[in-house]
Order: C-alpha cells, then structure tokens, then sequence
C-alpha cells in the first residue's frame, strides 16, 4: 500500500466525517444553539471562566488533548500490522473518539462548566460523583508521572531539543502579556513569537543542555522534579499568563509540524522512495500481548481517550464563547488528532524505512529497518524505541523537503516535548480540581487551597514516578495501566453521556451507548489481564492500582445500566 493514498483517504474521510457526521450529531443529536448562555460568559472571572473566540479554544484545546499519546500509541502499536492501526485510528476518532470528547464539552456546557464527575451525579446518582472522582484522581495520577517522565526521556535523548522547549515559556507569557494586556495583535504577535520559537530550534542544535547525574539521580530523574515543579507554578497561574498563549504557539506549532510531514510524504512519495515496509498485519508478534484487547489500548489517543473528557469539561467548557463552538473544539480537535495519529503511523511504517541507524552504527534501510526495529515486543516496547521511531521517521521525511535532518530532528523532538508539556501542565490544573472537591467532600480543609491542593498533586505523581523508576523503564511500567485506565474513563464518560442523551428522549443516545458498550468490554477485558501480568510480576502498588479502577469501572457501569434501563422520559419533558 502507497503511504501517500493512506494518507489522502484518511484525510479525506475525516473532512466528510466533520461535514456529515460531526454536524448531525450536533445539530440534531445535541441541539447545538446560540441562545444557549455558555459558563465562560455567565460567570466570567478572568482567571478561569474566560469566553474565548474558537479558533485559540481550539489550538488550547487540541494541544491538551494531544500530547504524546497520539504518537506513543500509534508507533507501538504498529506492530500487529499497519492496517489494523489505521483502521483503529481512522473509524475511532469518527465513531467514538470525537463523539466522545464532543458529547462531554456539550455536558459541561449546560451543566455550569462542571466536570465529568460532577454531572454523573446529576445523570447517574449521588454516589457515583465521589467514586468516579476517585477513577479521574487516579487517571489523572498516572497521566502526570507518565508524561513528566515522556519529557525527561526526550530530554535525554535529544539535549539539543531541551532549550528550545523551556525558552518558549518566556515567549508565551510575553505574547499573552502584549495580547491580554496591551492589546496588541492575535495574528501578528503570535507569527512573531512562533518565528522567535523557530530561532531557538536552530540555537538548540548548537547549545545542547545535558543534566548530570546529581546525589544519585539519573539525567532523567532531576529532569523529572524540575518538570513537576514547573507544572505546579504553571497550572496555578491563570489561564491568560501561559496556558493559552503558549497553547496558541503550540497549535502554529502543530499546524507547521503537521505541514512539514505532510509536504515531506508528499515529496517523500513521489519521488518514489516512501514505502510501506510493515506488514499489513502481524496477529502474534514475538513475546507481544495479544491484539484483542491491547490495541484499542495501546492506542488511545489517536482513537478515543477519556483524558479529553476531563479537559472538555474541566478547562475547555470553562472558556467556550458561544454554544455552537463546541463542535469545532470538541469534535475537530479530536479529528485533528487523528490526522495526527495517521501521519505517525506514516512515519513508523514507512518513513522509518528510508534511513535507520542501529545501536552498532549500522544504517538500514526498506523492510530490514522496520523489522530491525520492531523485531519482538521487547524490541519496540521502549519508550525511547517508540519515540525514537516517530522522530526518525518523520525527519527521515522532512530532509526530502530541503531541511537539514539534523535540524528536523531538534523539530520533530521540540514538537513532541512541548505537547507533552501542555498535558503535564493541564492534567495538573486538573487534578487541582478533583483535589479541591475530594477534599471538601471529606471535610480536608487544609488542602481545598489552590497551592496545597496542587502541591499535593505533584507531590504524589513525583513519587508514584520515582516509585517505578524514574526512567524511560519507569513510564513503560506504567503505561499498561495507563492504557487501560485512560480506555475506562472513555468508557465511563460515554455511558454518562449516554444517559444524559437517553434523558433527552428520542434514540439520539444510540450514537454514544454503542461505543460505550464496545469501549468497555474492550478495557474491562485488559483491565482483567492488566491485573493477572501485575499480579504475576509482584508489582504491589500496581495491581492494587488497577484492581481499584477495575471495581470502579464496573461499579458506574452497573449504576448507569440501571438508570438507563428504568429511565423513560415523558413527552415534552426532555432536559436540555
């Protein structure tokens, strides 16, 4: 198969699915209206209710929702074959994944800004508000220790990618401030500061920072705590200091990233070097899990995620200007993603094919660089190995376009690093959330303050990190868990969504309660194998872990059946 025609079928399918799909589901599933009063115009505070126009909504939203996990899932999971990744990624993101992030953004829109948990108690009942904070705590848990520890080992591998990355939060809070402050130009000031970005990828290549080994802690531990220490100061500030201007440099980011490898496949391709060099499919490879249920865990953003549904009704809902925005945010950004998704499957199965370099020095090329490697599951399990794949074979394309590998690779690593730092510095905001409201629930005064709260949050993700290692072994230990975690929340989230439809009256809840039904089958089924392989290994603290979120996952799941089942909405008397 040509990777161009994969990519221009997959393209095109997206742009029709927006068109078609997206708009009837929110124009006769959801009611989309703009006489609908949003959150973030009601109870405007500057801090975090902000009414926002959509297209820098937009690039915050897609920049959380993105981070690594559309590129890890994809490049790890190719695999078991490119087709059955393509396939996952294409007919996820239409069916599940937008419909998903677009359902809960809507939730929250009319229901105060209020997170997933919070309106569960509304749909569902009382009870169900505590113990899904509980599975939303822990997910957001090992969302903050994972991608602390993604941007640590990109730091490691790549030292000329690290100063670009941690100049572009000088940039952000200089262009919010001359945007929210003095009122300068959007599209001027943002052009400046994206060039201005740009120039310090190319200063990167010659001032590569590499931490030493300190008191015992690897490069990649101290990149850790530092990395946590700035999400604490970062997710306190308000949304105008650094978040949204530095998201909006992301989105000019992801835009020129994604243009770049677009133009480098298409030049790519018809020079006839780019081909696919993976097998179609590859059911049983060496020492890999099977592939029912693992790639609809493996791939999870990309696909469908249920992280997005704490950022649509966490931070999203709460800037939102008008109603009708939501299908653009919501279910674009997730389309988006999945463009992502594809262009690095691209890259890991055909890019990875024009040029790879061996541990021993070695330069392969065509079939003999993939299956070097992706030889065993061990082989491409790392994480390194995953986004190593994804860097080379995405420069690999580049180069063919006039930029110097070199410099496309610093690209290709900023990119990854700086996405992965807007999830580490959302997901932390969040959890400073569900901190907040856990701990009021159970009378904990002294951590319902903004900075205990998040210092307690950082606090825990940095010792669940150091507690498997703080490494690139220490992320891949818990990306199983994560995984499956992250696929039950989606699961959970849609059968919120699915009663709050089922309310609505009308079978409209058909377009949410299938993917349910799939998603969690699909997670409650590796959450099981998750908990024997945990078990097996003597990892403690990790099967009591899943174990919980596996109680969990089907304890709302029961409580959602219930409700759905006994709940017969009179006529006229739907709620909006």
């Amino acid at each position: 198969m040509d990777a161009v025609l994969i990519m221009v079928v997959v393209f095109v399918g997206y742009l029709l699915a927006y068109n078609l799909y997206g708009k009837f589901i929110g124009k006769k599933i959801f009611a989309l209206s703009n006489a609908n009063k949003t959150p973030a115009v009601e109870f405007e505070d500057g801090q975090d209710y902000v009414p926002t126009r959509k297209h820098i909504i937009f690039g915050h939203h897609f920049t959380s929702i993105a981070g690594t996990g559309p590129i890890v899932g994809p490049a790890i999971a190719v695999i078991w074959g490119w087709l059955p990744a393509v396939i996952w990624v294409f007919v996820g993101t239409i069916v599940m994944g937008a419909v998903h992030d677009f359902g809960a953004l809507v939730m929250s829109l009319r229901n105060q800004g209020k997170s997933i948990s919070e309106i569960t108690s509304r749909y569902i009942n009382a009870r169900t508000r505590t113990i899904f904070f509980l599975v939303v705590f822990l997910e957001l848990l090992i969302v903050i220790a994972i991608f602390g520890l993604v941007i640590a080992v990109i730091f490691n591998m790549y030292p000329q990618a690290v100063f670009p990355v941690w100049a572009e939060i000088p940039i952000a809070i200089l262009l919010g401030w001359i945007i929210y402050k003095k009122g300068g130009n959007v599209i001027l000031w943002s052009i400046i500061a994206v060039v201005t970005m740009y120039i310090t990828v190319v200063l990167g290549n010659w001032i590569p920072i590499n931490l030493p080994t300190i008191a015992g802690i690897p490069a990649t531990g101290g990149w850790t705590i530092l990395l946590l220490i700035y999400a604490f100061f970062a997710s306190t500030l308000g949304v105008t200091v650094l978040l949204q201007p530095r998201d909006y440099i992301n989105s000019h980011q992801l835009f020129i990233a994604l243009a770049l490898l677009v133009l480098g496949v298409l030049a790519t391709g018809f020079a006839g070097d780019l081909r696919v060099v993976a097998p179609a499919v590859q059911a049983t490879p060496e020492g890999a899990p099977p592939l029912w249920p693992f790639l609809f865990i493996t791939i999870a953003c990309g696909a469908i995620s249920g992280f997005h549904s704490l950022v649509s009704s966490g931070t999203s809902a709460k800037q939102v200007r008008q109603e009708e925005d939501a299908l653009f945010v919501g279910y674009g950004s997730m389309v988006m993603e999945g463009v992502l998704a594809t262009l690095v499957i691209i890259a890991t199965v055909a890019g990875l094919g024009l040029a790879y370099t061996t541990q021993e020095g070695q330069v392969l090329t065509g079939v003999a660089a993939w299956t070097t490697h992706y030889s065993s599951w061990a082989a491409a399990a790392g994480l390194g190995s995953k986004i190593a794949a994804f860097v080379v074979g995405g420069a690999n394309m580049i180069s063919f376009i006039g930029i110097p590998k070199a410099i496309a690779i610093i690209i290709m690593g900023v990119f990854v690093a700086s996405f992965a730092g807007t999830t580490l510095d959302t997901a932390t905001r969040l959890q400073r959330y569900v901190i907040q409201e856990l701990t009021s629930d159970f009378n904990l005064g002294f951590l319902t303050g903004k900075y205990p709260a998040t210092a307690f949050a950082v606090i825990t993700a940095g010792l669940l990190a150091f507690g498997t290692g703080a490494s690139g072994s220490g992320a891949l230990i818990l990306w199983p868990l994560f995984g499956a975690t992250n696929q039950c929340l989606a699961g959970l989230a849609l059968v919120a969504i699915t009663v709050y439809l089922k309310k609505k009256g009308g079978a409209g809840y058909l377009v949410t309660a299938l993917p349910a039904v799939f998603m969690m089958i699909m997670t409650v089924w590796a959450l099981i194998i998750n908990e024997i392989n945990f078990i097996n290994a003597g990892q403690v603290h990790l099967y009591i872990l899943n174990l919980i979120i596996l109680v969990i996952a089907l304890w709302i799941t029961a409580e959602g059946f219930a409700v759905f089942v006994r709940e017969t909405p009179a006529p006229g008397t739907a709620e909006a």
